[in-house]
């Protein structure tokens, strides 16, 4: 079975900086993109940033110039490195990845149970 920890949340104050990891372990045969989400409390589930297999990334507006998307494709690890963090960053961040689990079967989403961060003023 295919799983997804993440791990590097936890509280830190406005301005500070925090890394997330995600680390894909498991029947894994390939990775096409992965991305993190976050939700925060009454808040619905929002994309925060995507990295294609070949390192495109993609943000949400809010966090283009302090957050900083990569992976490790050898170690299927998803980073997120999160400057200048504001109060309103605070929320449950996710890990997702597209994953194909044999050869000759499609990909499929796969997500981590959430990392708590909160961002004091």
């Amino acid at each position: 079975q295919v799983q997804l920890v993440e791990s590097g949340g936890g509280l830190v104050q406005a301005g500070g900086s925090l890394r997330l990891s995600c680390a894909a372990s498991g029947s894994i045969f390939s990775i096409n993109a992965m991305g993190w989400y976050r939700q925060a409390p009454g808040k619905q589930r929002e994309l925060v940033a995507t990295i294609t297999s070949g390192g495109s990334p993609h943000y949400v507006d809010s966090v283009k110039g302090r957050f900083t998307i990569s992976r490790d494709t050898a170690k299927n690890t998803v980073y997120l490195q999160m400057n200048s963090l504001k109060p309103e960053d605070t929320a449950v961040y996710y890990c997702n990845a597209q994953i194909t689990t044999m050869p000759s079967w499609g990909g499929y989403d796969y997500w981590g149970q959430g990392t708590q961060v909160t961002v004091s003023s």
